[in-house]
């Protein structure tokens, strides 16, 4: 079975150089049940970034061109060669972060829309807290209602057209939604899951 990864290569900065401590959100579909969604939150605790530094990110190791860049997700290609994923790029105001404690707190606001967290479900080792997918449209509602500061989210829906053959990435970027910051990802598509 051909298996689809998600990495991120760059991340950029577009306001002033300030302590920056920034995390994300990532939605995507369930690998299994096309009834329900997945969110996670990553890096744990932040990515920072120190005011004499330049506002981009390079997740890519320098100087290796076609190495890998942050590990999103791996998962199944889906049968219809579609996928939805969603990535919202928050500002943390906490000097540190739980990731159990964020997500358990998402689980509770949700309520019965929420299922259980786990882990390693899209091999990233990542715990992943299950939702009902008509729940998404409250994930930003909640997301605006936590006291970190919001820069926006990008949406990283995939169709896998013949343009996508086993061991090329396919690479994008555009800015966040609030235009306070750029992303660059691939995907790519192997033989094996």
């Amino acid at each position: 079975m051909k298996s689809i990864t998600l990495e991120f290569s760059k991340l950029q900065i577009l306001k002033d150089r300030e302590r920056w401590r920034l995390y994300f959100i990532v939605v995507a579909e369930h690998p299994e049940d096309n009834d329900k969604m997945i969110v996670s939150t990553f890096p744990d605790p932040y990515i920072r970034l120190k005011p004499n530094k330049e506002n981009i990110i390079n997740f890519e190791p320098e100087g290796s061109p076609g190495a890998d860049g942050m590990f999103v997700i791996e998962r199944g290609l889906p049968a219809d060669k579609k996928i939805k994923a969603r990535v919202y790029l928050r500002q943390s105001r906490d000097k540190t972060r739980n990731v159990g404690e964020a997500l358990s707190n998402l689980q509770k606001t949700l309520g019965g829309d929420a299922f259980e967290i786990i882990t390693d479900l899209m091999g990233s080792g990542l715990p992943w807290l299950v939702v009902a997918k008509k729940a998404i449209p409250m994930i930003g509602n909640i997301l605006g209602s936590m006291k970190d500061r919001d820069m926006g989210f990008v949406n990283m829906d995939e169709r896998f057209g013949s343009e996508f053959k086993p061991g090329v990435k396919a690479e994008r970027h555009t800015e966040f939604s609030t235009g306070e910051a750029k992303i660059w990802w691939k995907w790519s598509i192997s033989d094996e899951v």
